[in-house]
């Protein structure tokens, strides 16, 4: 895990990487800040450059080709929430497919928005013929539909798709879509007709786009970034694996030359046709959300789409970040004996074996699971934000009450005598849970009792134990704080972390679901101690993992650790 030196603006703010201010600690990042909150629909704009929409972020930015610049044109703060795809109309009219809320938006060239539908389900591939307006949804049985921005009820082209994506009118005047689930591509006259089966057995089709030969393109959302060329007159295929994880989807010049996003790691791409890529704005992590260490000092961070670790020179590209496993959903993680324990906060509790890349599924239906922290006993205990309690996970997967009457529990960890503290980011507090707990939440003589520990710290959220001092992240003043584990006294050990939104800007949370699908993830600025004492923080604001080492040299004097045990 080698330090980065940061360069350039990063989607935090324009310092090239905020710069972190400590006394005790000295702070380095392990992977530099990515421009982008993960990259999801593409298309070049009126103005040659490429507009890039980020769904986790709600933000649209505008990225140069040729320089790689990055101009944020949507802001988070704005009417938009979660936009997954985006298309030009003649006039230059950027039209918005927002999936979370089921809204499409037009966006006129001076800046003025104007509501489209909000009739449509999961909104997500979106494109314009012309004047004419076609989205179609992601989920099961979707519909792709004619939308007119100046009035008129929506058309209805046709529906059964199996979650559409990103579609776009071919050469020979269908407008083609995949079906996510079920590997196809389809097509449909836009004046309306019966869809056809156009190609099946397509490795997991996200996009359908069209070079400027009217040769077909369709990427892959799987590990290998996989893009198939078809052509329509005969048929033939030819397949490319590009190494690209998670693309997303893809525009083409007026050279021909095809950029590429991903889902899963950001950044914009050029990509030939035979596979080579050309990074135009570096990929990297998304959040992170949870993060955690093993007993190698492997990092680990979750990211929301994929297991990650960054600082890892074995990358293969200059984002300093390798990808494991598309693990999707994930938000707390921690190292245990060689497993890694994910929460999800779509109500999953599973544990991955990296070693033999395998996934156990250990509970489902909580109500949005953030930390996770192994107990002595090895079992898992786990922050249920939603439900306002602390629950255990035992070796039979048995879900057992610890603590509750919460008000919004965000992440749990041990100290060294085995007991547990929670964070609760609204209460601006850390708990101590006393007592052993009855097992079924519902009061009584035996249950555990949460006893404030420190109060008045804004809103922590990553928690971990470093000897005699537990240690939070508070995303609202944006610091590392120390809390005595004996007096609750606390400092600020760390200044002006970039973590939360960018300074000014605020952004109401969209749904967590939409229509059952999972919609967009609350923040989470997890934490955790490595076994040489170092601190690693999730700078979710900028896209990096923080290491911050005790300047005096000093080791972690025992204690608990707040991304679980590594041993």
């Amino acid at each position: 895990m080698r330090p980065v030196t940061t360069t350039g603006p990063s989607r935090f703010d324009d310092t090239g990487g905020q710069r972190v201010t400590s006394r005790r600690w000295h702070t380095d990042r392990l992977n530099p800040p990515n421009r982008l909150w993960g990259s999801n629909g593409v298309t070049f704009g009126p103005d040659g450059r490429l507009y890039v929409a980020q769904f986790l972020a709600g933000r649209i930015s505008a990225v140069d080709p040729a320089s790689g610049d990055v101009d944020v044109v949507v802001e988070q703060d704005g009417p938009v929430q979660a936009p997954d795809d985006l298309a030009f109309g003649a006039d230059g009219s950027m039209y918005i497919a927002d999936l979370t809320p089921g809204r499409v938006w037009r966006r006129t060239p001076d800046g003025a928005y104007t509501l489209v539908s909000d009739e449509v389900r999961v909104p997500n591939g979106i494109t314009c013929v012309g004047d004419r307006l076609f989205v179609n949804e992601m989920r099961m049985n979707g519909r792709l539909l004619e939308l007119f921005p100046d009035g008129g009820e929506p058309v209805v082209l046709t529906d059964g798709l199996a979650l559409g994506n990103a579609m776009q009118l071919g050469p020979d005047g269908f407008l083609y879509y995949p079906h996510m689930i079920g590997n196809q591509v389809w097509r449909i006259p836009p004046d309306g007709g019966l869809p056809e089966l156009f190609a099946e057995h397509v490795d997991d089709p996200v996009a359908v786009r069209f070079d400027k030969g009217g040769v077909l393109v369709v990427l892959s959302r799987g590990p290998a970034g996989i893009v198939t060329r078809v052509d329509l007159a005969t048929g033939a295929r030819s397949v490319v694996v590009s190494g690209v994880v998670g693309l997303d989807n893809a525009a083409f010049d007026a050279e021909n030359r095809m950029y590429v996003s991903s889902f899963g790691s950001g950044g914009v791409t050029e990509m030939h046709e035979d596979g080579r890529t050309r990074e135009i704005v570096p990929r990297g992590l998304s959040g992170p959300f949870g993060v955690t260490v093993d007993l190698r000092g492997t990092v680990y961070a979750a990211d929301h789409y994929r297991l990650a670790s960054p600082g890892d020179s074995g990358a293969g590209d200059s984002s300093g970040v390798l990808t494991h496993e598309l693990q999707t959903f994930v938000h707390g993680v921690t190292a245990d004996d060689g497993l890694l324990h994910f929460a999800s906060q779509y109500g999953d509790i599973r544990t991955y074996d990296p070693v033999r890349r395998t996934t156990r599924v250990r509970v489902r239906g909580l109500d949005r699971p953030t930390g996770i922290a192994v107990a002595p006993d090895g079992s898992l205990v786990v922050a249920e934000t939603g439900a306002g309690r602390v629950v255990r996970i035992d070796g039979t997967d048995a879900v057992t009450t610890v603590a509750a009457g919460l008000r919004h529990p965000v992440d749990v960890a041990f100290d060294a005598e085995g007991r547990c503290y929670v964070s609760d980011d609204r209460l601006g507090a850390v708990l101590r849970i006393d007592g052993e707990g009855d097992g079924d939440g519902e009061g009584g003589d035996g249950e555990a009792v949460a006893v404030t520990l420190a109060e008045g710290l804004g809103a922590p959220q990553g928690l971990a134990v470093r000897g005699g001092e537990l240690f939070t992240v508070d995303t609202r003043d944006r610091c590392l704080r120390a809390v005595s584990l004996s007096t609750g006294e606390s400092r600020i050990d760390a200044e002006s972390l970039p973590v939360g939104l960018p300074p000014g800007i605020t952004r109401a949370d969209p749904a967590l679901f939409a229509e059952g699908m999972p919609g967009s993830p609350r923040a989470f600025a997890g934490l955790a101690v490595a076994p040489d004492g170092t601190l690693l923080v999730s700078a979710n604001g900028e896209g990096s993992v923080l290491r911050l080492t005790a300047t005096d040299g000093g080791d972690s004097g025992g204690g608990g650790q707040g991304a679980g045990r590594t041993s």
